[in-house]
């Protein structure tokens, strides 16, 4: 793995190193069902990888591993070539992961929400949480929701609060469930939009599990598939739109028949 650069910090002057993940070897059990078979693959510091697959084929389940919820059955996940799993890993790497469904507290304002980590944490005083929060809110464009509540938001906007609330953690690694789900096709575009110029603004190094394709070919530098609990592709978004693999065809470019008995209402 090549050796990180330093990035200049979005909320201070401070620089720091991005981060690179490897994945080697990487099984995972539970009980007598294989879940992962064998992962290996690298994310380079700064890079924007996508994780694909269908649903059940270990995405989630990958993502949890790199953030060292789950310790492997087999194998091993490194980030900067520390244990992912290791305490001392999350103390020396800042990680922020945005949820599917964002997870935002209901009973705390958007504001809030955001500087609940930094107070948890003992940041900084209150003028530089206001100051961070403030400044989050800005960079996803959303300063006139400051104190509303989760339940005043649209999908699009409770997706960028939590991209937002985890700006605020300053990451070197962030890490994204599913961010274009259950939205609009122009929202997913916007997500995509920000997951990018994210990067390329900050150099942080970006993880994606994702369905969207076209999220995939439009952001991604590499992507990875799944299927099965195995990596049945790794390579760049040109290699992906004209793919080799049957398989990998199939997921990505499915074909409908309409012969297909389930299918009968649409010739009447």
């Amino acid at each position: 793995m090549p050796a990180c650069s330093p990035t200049r910090n979005p909320f201070t002057a401070q620089e720091t190193p991005a981060v690179g993940v490897a994945i080697e070897g990487l099984s995972k059990s539970f009980g007598p069902r294989l879940v992962l078979d064998n992962i290996t693959l690298s994310v380079e510091p700064g890079e924007i990888f996508v994780l694909m697959g269908p649903s059940g084929s270990g995405k989630s389940v990958l993502l949890r591993h790199i953030v060292g919820l789950e310790a492997p059955s087999a194998g091993r996940v490194t980030i900067n070539r520390q244990d992912a799993t290791a305490e001392t890993t999350r103390e020396h790497v800042r990680m922020a992961i945005v949820f599917q469904a964002g997870a935002l507290f209901n009973s705390l304002s958007v504001y809030d929400n955001l500087a609940l980590y930094l107070r948890e944490h003992r940041v900084t005083n209150e003028a530089g949480i206001r100051e961070k929060v403030m400044r989050a809110l800005q960079i996803l464009s959303l300063e006139g929701a400051a104190e509303k509540f989760p339940s005043e938001l649209s999908g699009g906007m409770k997706k960028r609060v939590a991209i937002a609330r985890a700006l605020v953690m300053e990451p070197q690694l962030m890490l994204y469930d599913e961010p274009t789900s259950e939205l609009d096709p122009v929202m997913s575009a916007t997500i995509s939009e920000i997951i990018a110029s994210l990067k390329n603004e900050y150099h942080v190094t970006t993880v994606v599990v994702s369905h969207d394709r076209d999220l995939a070919l439009n952001i991604a530098e590499r992507v990875g598939i799944l299927m099965d609990g195995r990596l049945i592709f790794l390579g760049t978004p040109d290699q992906l739109r004209q793919p080799e693999d049957p398989q990998v065809a199939n997921f990505l470019y499915p074909k409908i028949d309409l012969k297909n008995p389930r299918y009968k209402q649409l010739e009447t």
